[in-house]
């Protein structure tokens, strides 16, 4: 049965799994947190919390990299009403201030002072800090000698309703300023109850959580979603040593995006080009192969070279990996292959901030990396006249903060939920083409989808990042990051970047690798100009959202000058 609330269900599973471990976290070492210490220690957070005097359905935002510490405040909230309001610890001052103003927050909990400092002047606002220092949340709960009454705090919980505000999470704003999405406890239990219809999750996995806890990915399906089933959550400390973790936690699901899994693939083919020429060869080998079984062709030494190579690799995952859960992004089909060849099964999945993550996702015995799978059960997705995917059903958002014009242009009168994506079906699997406002209409009324073709530039060994655009234009053209560290390699050179991207023979094998998918292409699609830059995107500077998305127009802005060169006829 679904649980009425989120606090309603963390109370259930703590008193269901007991001294069952819900949480690792790495301290010298990983140490437990066992269901039962859970549910205690989110009381003793809710009793500090109690006393800053905020009221049931007021806004608290959180300004923190992801820890259990985060667990405990989020969950603390949730016991006493009070809704919470992430915020991307990347994000700048400017847009951390908006969301904290936008949202009236009444405080603002910190991870640090450098995320306390970005909201200096907001008199109004009582600024916390979350752990570590004298006076912290962690710290007065460790010290509190009276908690909430049992009788009081349980009806708290009980006071929670299924279409009660339980958090607003802010969108990524690839266009515009953010705006604050309003989920229901009901959209959270809801997705936690179908997810475990659907992939068959439960309390012998282990879940190793590396992903933003502001992203609604992983505050759903990497924290609300384990406890619901009496899972386990382990706390890598840091991306430097998720690698070191994955091998010591042996996990058995691990929620990522597509840049990860990119990263991963891209780490192992560097190291097994440092091996000697039979290693490399034996690795190809295992992964034409492994491919071809797979795709159902005939591949005679599969097994052999899966035992030779395909176990090594596992290895590094730790060895217990059931499968990886891929959002956020589109999957590129050489990743999904890549790691398809050697016994990893990547699940794609699809869903939005507002429709609390999940509305598709592939199961395990009918996995189509192609498509993102079939809508889960209670969801509905269909598609409008011009392609783009509609949604509605239990986990829709409730509508947008304080924006009654933008909420009535994203839900029709019938319920449905514009996503501003472009998909087809094949059966009843979905398949995501684009986004609507990406679509590039050409000078001639053609209309070309840029992100399959930027998805097969990236596929280049020597292309980090590719980005199109030929809005009103005769053609496409694009702005490419190298693969530095390859390019050197392969070219023998030691120029540092800048002087690479005015290097002839640099320049050259670009433009080979371009030619290479222009051949794939119709005519119109061709990328017809490009040009190299020596710039690196991230969420610091700007070009990517938090959930490393390229904004489109944050780059057509930036290098304008370089644009407009590429757009001359």
């Amino acid at each position: 049965m679904e649980a009425k609330s989120l606090p309603a269900m963390l109370r259930s599973s703590c008193l269901k799994w007991g001294e069952k471990p819900a949480m690792l976290y790495n301290d010298g070492g990983f140490k437990p947190v066992s269901y039962t210490q859970l549910l205690d220690t989110v009381h003793s957070w809710a009793s500090v919390i109690k006393t800053l005097g905020l009221q049931r359905g007021e806004r608290i935002c959180i300004q923190s990299e992801s820890c259990k510490e985060w667990a405990f405040f989020d969950w603390a909230c949730q016991t006493l009403g009070i809704v919470v309001v992430p915020i991307y610890p990347t994000l700048p001052a400017d847009q951390t201030q908006y969301i904290v103003q936008d949202c009236g927050a009444r405080a603002v909990v910190s991870s640090s002072p450098e995320q306390a400092a970005k909201v200096e002047g907001f008199k109004e606002v009582r600024v916390l800090f979350l752990k570590g220092k004298e006076g912290s949340l962690e710290d007065l709960a460790a010290k509190l000698t009276a908690k909430i009454p049992m009788d009081e705090w349980n009806a708290s919980i009980d006071q929670a309703q299924p279409e009660g505000l339980a958090t607003i999470i802010y969108t990524s704003g690839t266009t515009g300023l953010p705006k604050g999405a309003m989920l229901a406890h009901r959209a959270i239990t809801f997705i936690c109850e179908q997810a475990l219809q659907t992939v068959k999750f439960d309390e012998k996995d282990t879940f190793l959580s590396f992903l933003p806890m502001s992203h609604v990915y992983e505050r759903v399906a990497g924290q609300a979603l384990p406890i619901s089933c009496g899972a386990t959550i382990a706390f890598t400390k840091s991306l430097m040593t998720l690698a070191n973790d994955m091998v010591t936690i042996k996990p058995t699901i691990m929620l990522c995006v597509p840049r990860f899994l990119e990263a991963t693939r891209d780490r192992i083919i560097d190291g097994v080009e440092k091996q000697p020429p039979l290693r490399r060869k034996l690795f190809g080998w295992a992964l034409a192969q492994g491919v071809a079984k797979q795709e159902g062709k005939f591949a005679p030494f599969a097994g052999l070279l899966d035992k030779l190579v395909g176990a090594k690799i596992r290895e590094r995952t730790g060895g217990n990996i059931r499968f990886f859960v891929s959002g956020g992004a589109a999957l590129p089909p050489h990743v999904s292959k890549f790691y398809i060849a050697f016994k990893l099964i990547v699940l794609q999945g699809y869903g939005l901030t507002e429709t609390t993550a999940a509305s598709c996702l592939n199961e395990p015995g009918n996995n189509r990396p192609d498509t993102v799978g079939p809508p889960i059960a209670g969801v509905d997705v269909s598609l409008a006249a011009d392609g783009e995917i509609l949604i509605k059903g239990p986990s829709r958002m409730m509508g947008y903060w304080n924006l009654p014009k933008e909420t009535a242009e994203a839900i029709d009168a019938d319920g449905w939920f514009h996503t501003g994506d472009i998909g087809v079906f094949e059966g009843k699997l979905l398949k995501i083409t684009d986004r609507k406002k990406d679509l590039l209409i050409l000078a001639n009324g053609k209309n070309v989808a840029p992100q399959p073709i930027e998805n097969m530039l990236r596929e280049s060994p020597f292309i980090s990042e590719a980005v199109l655009f030929g809005d009103s234009n005769e053609y496409i053209y694009g702005l490419i990051i190298p693969n530095w560290e390859r390019l050197r390699a392969e070219l023998k050179l030691t120029s540092a970047n800048h002087d690479l991207v005015s290097d002839p023979a640099a320049k050259a094998l670009i433009k080979s690798e371009v030619d290479k998918v222009n051949k794939k292409l119709a005519d119109f699609e061709k990328v017809k100009k490009h040009a190299l830059l020596d710039a690196v995107f991230s969420v610091e500077s700007g070009e990517l959202t938090p959930s490393l998305k390229v904004k489109r127009k944050v780059v057509r802005e930036k290098f304008a000058s370089e644009l407009s060169d590429l757009a001359r006829n």
